[in-house]
Formats: structure tokens, sequence, C-alpha cells
């Protein structure tokens, strides 16, 4: 065990090494209470069933239970693959400014795709909201925390009807139905679109609510908002879940041509795809047949955020001067900035300048950008990060 983590509500987490020296996550239960040992085991079979970069990868015996000395009760443990990063809640904090929307579309893209792999295996999540999202240190964005995803099944079809289905509730990204013990789908989708607006704003969702006409007034707080955009993230916000997108798939090809109108210049996004709808065919043709699916040894999905160097690779001579936590978030500003070229500026400039202080690596790498003013304000923004 290195270090622990967290400590939530009934349970607590912990970083291990497993033995092959590989970080993972540890969440120890800590109320044995039936509903929360459900919830528990929910979310070891989830993550057991579903196989998408997207996702933390769970091992098969990756949930087990130990009795600890002079004690009859059982302690309810899950490992998981632990993800270098933060969450985007974390981030926005850290970095002190919305995304721009280019990000937003890409992050969408991407969260699209990771929803269609969970929709497809008839789960939803339930909890979508910036502190269950981690941007790994690689750029790529994971979808966390599935102890409350529930699977449509007919006994949940069921219940629903009846009332009987535990209430799950982050406020200011729930949908009523969901608030009401009905959630479907759907109600994923409002709670990204609830997302979105939090990390265009950098405020809480529930600040723009206006009771006297249940309306969510955010789109002043963007300025030059992109008018498809605006109008997209409202959809996905609709008041009924009939009003809102009813597929991660609609909602990704809306977000493809959304994209592929506004940057015609970039390569659309639809030419990357059509291999990862043949792999996600394939893959559910392997789970009819039985076979257990596999993991991809690397994704399809396009670029979709900010690239960062995975802080292993630094070089050990700097690892003593520079907090490796530091190193990740200027790259992910300064690869919002420049793209993915960003991998390749970090790692260069780490080797060139060895001994160099979080203000002198700042610097350094702020002459790689062409624009003077977005070089001043990325020095700006990670000089008051917090971190230096």
């Amino acid at each position: 065990m290195i270090s622990q983590l967290g400590n939530g509500g009934f349970g607590k987490t912990y970083e291990i090494v497993d033995r092959q020296g590989n970080p993972r996550v540890l969440k120890v239960l800590i109320k044995n209470s039936p509903k929360y040992i459900e919830l528990f085991q929910r979310e070891a079979e989830v993550l057991g069933r579903l196989e998408n970069s997207g996702i933390p990868k769970v091992e098969p015996d990756a949930y087990f239970t130990v009795y600890p000395r002079n004690s009859d009760e059982p302690v309810h443990c899950l490992v998981m693959e632990k993800i270098e990063g933060l969450n985007l809640k974390q981030y926005i904090q850290k970095r002190g400014a919305p995304i721009d929307q280019k990000i937003a579309i890409r992050w969408l893209i991407q969260l699209a795709t990771i929803l269609q792999a969970v929709h497809s295996h008839n789960f939803f999540h339930r909890d979508i909201k910036p502190s269950n999202i981690m941007l790994r240190t690689d750029g790529q964005l994971v979808l966390i925390d599935f102890g409350t995803a529930r699977e449509i099944t007919g006994t949940f079809v069921t219940k629903k009807a009846t009332g009987m289905v535990t209430g799950v509730v982050s406020a200011g990204y729930t949908p009523l139905e969901q608030l009401n013990g009905q959630a479907v789908p759907q109600s994923d989708f409002f709670a990204l679109g609830r997302t979105f607006v939090y990390l265009l704003t950098g405020q809480d969702p529930s600040k723009f609510y206006e009771s006297y006409n249940d309306e969510l007034s955010w789109r002043d707080s963007v300025p030059n908002i992109l008018p498809q955009l605006a109008d997209f993230l409202d959809y996905l916000m609709a008041r009924l879940p009939n009003q809102r997108p009813q597929t991660a798939e609609e909602i990704y090809q809306q977000l493809v041509d959304i994209n592929n109108a506004l940057y015609p210049t970039k390569i659309p996004f639809h030419t990357k795809t059509s291999q990862a709808s043949k792999e996600t065919k394939s893959h559910k043709s392997r789970i009819s047949n039985g076979s257990s699916p596999r993991r991809p040894a690397s994704t399809t999905q396009p670029w979709v955020g900010p690239t960062a160097l995975p802080i292993s690779s630094a070089p050990n001579r700097n690892s003593n001067l520079l907090d490796p936590n530091f190193v990740a978030l200027c790259q992910q500003e300064l690869a919002e900035l420049i793209g993915p070229m960003a991998t390749i500026v970090c790692q260069r400039t780490l080797v060139q300048h060895p001994n160099s202080s979080a203000q002198e690596f700042v610097k350094a790498l702020s002459q790689q950008i062409p624009n003077q003013k977005y070089a001043q304000d990325f020095q700006r923004r990670l000089m008051s990060s917090g971190q230096l």
C-alpha cells in the first residue's frame, strides 16, 4: 500500500502496487449495510463486463472479501486500474478558467463513445458529473464511479414503474425523472449537458437555474458561444427524456456533424470511426457467442482532448525538482494551444532544462506558443495554479 486516496461516505480508497509493480486502486467498503454492499458489488460487476479504454479496467478476481482478526464481519474489497490524472472538477479548479469550445466538442464526442459502450451493454450510469470523469495524463477521458449504475432488465423496469428504485441525486446534475426514482438512459444525457455547462462556465449549473420559468440561463456566461453547440447542450438538458437524444450514437453523430461544420479544415471525425464501429460489432458478436471480450491494445477513437505527458515518462533526473502532477498540468494546458505536439515539446524541455524551477519550466514552454497573448495567458494561468 502506498497511500490513502480518499475517504467517502461508505468506503475508503488506497493506492497500491500489484505483484508486477503496476499501480492500482483498492476500494474498501467500511459500512456493511445491505444497500452499500449491493452498490459495491454492482460496481465490480459493471466494470467487469465493460471493455472500453474510457472505463477503469478490472481483472476477473478483482472483487473479494477478507475477514479481519477478531471479526465475523467480512470486509469487501475491489481492485481496479489506477487512472493517472485529475477529475474534471479538479482540472477546472487548478486551471482557473473554463475550457474552450473546441475542447468541449472533442470531449463530448469522446464521452458519447464511452456512453455508447455503457448503454450497449444495457447499463446506464446515473451519476455523470465533473468529479466522476477523469482526464488521464495522456489526454483521454475516463468515466468512473459505477456504483450507482443500473442494468436495464425486466425486473428494473417493473421496480421503476412501482417507484422501488433507489434514487441517486447530485445537485445540479440530476434530472427531474431521476429525482422521482424514474431514471432512464436519457437521464445520463441530461447530466452530460449539465457537466459541460460547468466546464464551459466554471460555475455550478444550479447558479443558472431560474425557477419561475424552469430554465437554465447559462449562455451569457460563455462569451461568443457557438449557437450550434449551445443549442445542442440545451437539447441534452431538455426537461423530458423523450425531448432529449434517445441514444448515445445519436449524440455522437450530431457532434461529429457540428464539429465538421464548424471546423471544416480538420480531418472529419467520421473518417476515423469505421474501424471502431467494426470493433463494436465484433465485440457484440463475441459476447453473443459466449466468449470473453478482450480489451483492444490501442484505441481507435479520435484525439479528443489535451494530450499530457505520462508522469512515468518524465526523465528521472528531473523528478526531484518538478512535481509530476504540475508537469502533467502544464502539458494539458499547452496541448489546448498547440495540440498533440505538446507531448514532444514537454519531453524536450524537460531534457534541455533538467534543473529548471517551475517558473523557468513554464516560461520555456510559453516560448513554443506562437501567439504572444496566448503565451502570456498560459504563463498567468499556471503561475496562479497554486502548484508553484
